[in-house]
This record gives C-alpha cells, structure tokens and sequence, in this order.
C-alpha cells in the first residue's frame, strides 16, 4: 500500500480491484463510486448498448432487494445514488453523509456485484430505454451532437451511440447483457474511488471481503485511433423553430501531452462569454442565444466541435462567422491577453471544482483510468501556465484542420447548400 503526494491513499487488492481514497476531514460528505473501464466503446456488436442497459438494470433488484426496497435506501440515505454510462467508462456512485458510508457502501457493492437480472426486469427497462432514445429525438441540442459524431467516426467504437439504437435494443436478449456484465464486470475491471470524510480503514476491510481473490484476467478490448470522415448532413425537423448545428474538427485524445493547450485554445474559441465566438456571434452580432466550443478526448482520439442554435435565416452568417474565427486563430493566433484570460478561467474552474467531494472522486478516479497516477492540483496548475503563445498556435494547426472539417445541421431547413469543399476552402 502506498500514499501519493497529494496525498490519496492507493492499493489494489488480491481481487485485483483498484482501492483509491482521499481523506478531507474538514468536510462531513462522502463522494464514492465504482468505476468499470468499460462503455459503449467497449461493446461488441452483438452487446450494442448493454453498458447503458446494465447501468439500469442494477437498480432494479439485487439477490436480496428488490425495486422498492433499494429506493427506499436511497430516500433513507438522503444524498444522491446514481449512475452514468460513457463511451469508455461506466460509473455506480454515492453521494452522502460521513455518518452513512456502511450503508451507502453496502448497498453499491450489493447493486454492482448481485444485480438479479429477471425475465421481468429486462423487458421493462427495455421499454424505458427506448423511452429514453426517444428523448433524445426530441431534444435537438443532445441529437445534433449524436448524429455528428456517429458521422464524424462512422464504423468504429467511439462514434457507436451510448444508448444503442432501437434495433440493438430491441434485439438485445437477456443472455447477452448478462454474458456483457460477466466479461467486464471483474474486480481487475473496475476503479473504487472515495473522497470525503472517510478513512481507508473504513473501506478497505469491506473491499477485501467483497471481492474476494480472482484468477480471471482483465477484460480489455483495444481499438484504433478513429480517423474522422468528412461530412455535411442535414437532418429535417419541420416541427422545431431554430436551427442547430454542429461543426467539428479532429482533437488530442485525453493523455496526450496537448491537452492543456487543446483545452484553452477551446476555452478562448468558444469556451466561456469572453472566448470569440460569444462575443462575435451573440453580443456584437446578436444572431444567437446560445454558441459554445468543446473539445472532447479519449483514450485514442478527440475532437473539438462548435454549437449554436438559431433562426434558419442566421445559419448562414452564424457558420460564416464560425469558419473565419477559426481560421484566423490558425493563421495569427491569439492575444497574450486572451491566453491569459483563458488561464485563469481554467484554473478557477479546476479550484472551485475541488470543493465537490463528487468532483474530486470523479476526478480521482479518472485519472487513475486514463493515467495510472494521480496529478496534484499544482501539477495541473503549473502545466496550464507553462502552456505558449506558440503551443496554442501549434494546436490551432492540427484542430483546424481542412481536411476533416464537418457539419450537422438539424431544423426545419431546406438544403442550404453547403458543401464539404466549401468547409475545406473556408478554414484552408
């Protein structure tokens, strides 16, 4: 058992389960959680959405509870219990009281290591996720990002929606979430994770019992990089008044050594109400309520993209304007004022997120999965502010990339002609 610097305890058990704790004592919550490197990514064909569908699944009854009784639990415990599904990662956690960690704790293992699995319970949440695929068709700020990125990465595990689609839910039987849920839920498979008014000794005895020695190996399943397909795509919605639009380009994955400056060259293109593109397209020109960048990276690949919403007689002008702040951060860079603003706008949030036990779990457990260690809070604060003037110029030559440009459009539009060689010629 060893102690980083920051200092979060760290073991791994006999079982193979990855045990980190960080004792805050000065608070009275505790954030914990399991973390199972696996998500929609790592689906086979055949299991196409069973991450997502097994997230549900567990809540609905253990060998010893049922549906009632484990939201009875949960309204007792007075936090919040909850879980997520991503594209590399799935997670089970627990928000409470110092005073309820045996409970809380008790009931996540129970939810993550005895799900029951019925005939009864499948076919209900089967209907439920459906329910909820069919959200997302009616909420076009969420569907315009799935149709880019299905598009954007077509063919490979990362573009694959995190629900599934109605075809792989439908088809997708019992016996293969729970051949899914016994390939990937091992103790060598999953990341616990604790932040809080809590102590190791109060977690890891429990651990231990729980998950007892394991001689499986680690389920893994390994993909390449994604190599982004150009596209422009117009999805017809006559029923909605603005039109939505996402335009992205390649990124860094989420360990490499640009994503500090991948991250403030987002935060000055669109990231805050200062970054260019607010202030150009909403303030000065008044064409939008609504315009944001992000840049997304994982374990093999990233992207950064653009979204807006507007009136359909905007878009023109909104994209327009979109392709030119781009381009002129590639050819000129940007200001030392706007880097420095950019720095301390991503400092603060990184600070004030550290008041959140859940934020610090998360983001514990994070690191662990995608770098095996822990980074100290003046680590990341240090290698923010060694990030350049000509880092940001250098990441603007590979984000705005000609050749990988795309575009989604979602609204009630008629075809407004754009072309993925006018993308190309504008950012060339």
């Amino acid at each position: 058992m060893s102690r980083t610097a920051n200092p979060i305890f760290r073991t791994t058990l006999p079982s193979g389960l990855t045990v980190l704790v960080e004792t805050l004592p000065y608070v009275r919550s505790v954030a914990m959680g399991y973390y199972l490197r696996s998500g929609s990514a790592v689906e086979s064909e055949e299991h196409g959405g069973a991450s997502h569908f097994l997230e549900h699944l567990v809540f609905k009854g253990t060998d010893k509870r049922n549906t009632a009784e484990i939201a009875q639990i949960i309204d007792i415990l007075g936090g919040d219990v909850d879980a997520f599904t991503g594209k590399e990662y799935t997670s089970f956690y627990a928000h409470v009281l110092d005073e309820q960690v045996p409970t809380a704790l008790e009931l996540l293992t129970e939810i993550v290591t005895a799900p029951r699995f019925s005939d009864e319970d499948v076919e209900m949440e089967r209907g439920v996720i459906l329910e909820e695929i069919k959200m997302v068709e009616d909420t076009p700020d969420d569907l315009v990002h799935e149709i880019f990125v299905t598009a954007f990465w077509p063919d490979h595990p990362l573009g694959r929606p995190i629900l599934g689609t109605e075809e792989t839910i439908e088809r997708l039987q019992r016996a293969k979430i729970v051949e899914h849920y016994q390939e990937t839920f091992q103790p060598s498979n999953v990341i616990f994770a604790a932040s809080g008014n809590v102590r190791p000794e109060q977690l890891v005895p429990f651990l231990e019992a729980q998950f007892p020695p394991d001689a499986r190996a680690p389920f893994r399943r390994e993909w390449d990089a994604p190599s982004p397909r150009q596209h422009v795509i117009v999805r017809e919605k006559r029923e909605l008044e603005q039109a939505h639009l996402c335009l992205g380009t390649r990124g860094y994955p989420q360990q490499g050594p640009e994503r500090f400056g991948a991250a403030l060259f987002n935060t000055i293109l669109g990231g805050g109400m200062s970054s260019r593109l607010f202030q150009r397209v909403r303030e000065q020109e008044g064409l939008v309520y609504s315009i944001a960048s992000y840049h997304n990276g994982y374990l093999h690949g990233g992207y950064e993209a653009v979204y807006a919403a507007c009136a359909p007689k905007n878009l023109r002008r909104v994209l327009d304007i979109t392709l030119a702040e781009m381009r002129a951060v590639k050819a000129q860079g940007v200001t030392a004022g706007e880097l420095s603003a950019a720095k301390l706008h991503l400092k603060g949030s990184i600070l004030l997120s550290l008041e959140s036990t859940v934020s610090r779990m998360s983001g514990i457990a994070r690191q662990e999965y995608y770098f095996g260690r822990q980074f100290s809070p003046d680590e990341i604060i240090a290698a923010i502010d060694a990030v350049t003037l000509e880092d940001i110029h250098a990441i603007a030559q590979t984000i705005v990339d000609p050749d990988s440009v795309s575009l989604t459009m979602l609204g009630n539009l008629k075809d407004p002609g754009i072309t993925t060689a006018m993308l190309r010629d504008a950012l060339a």
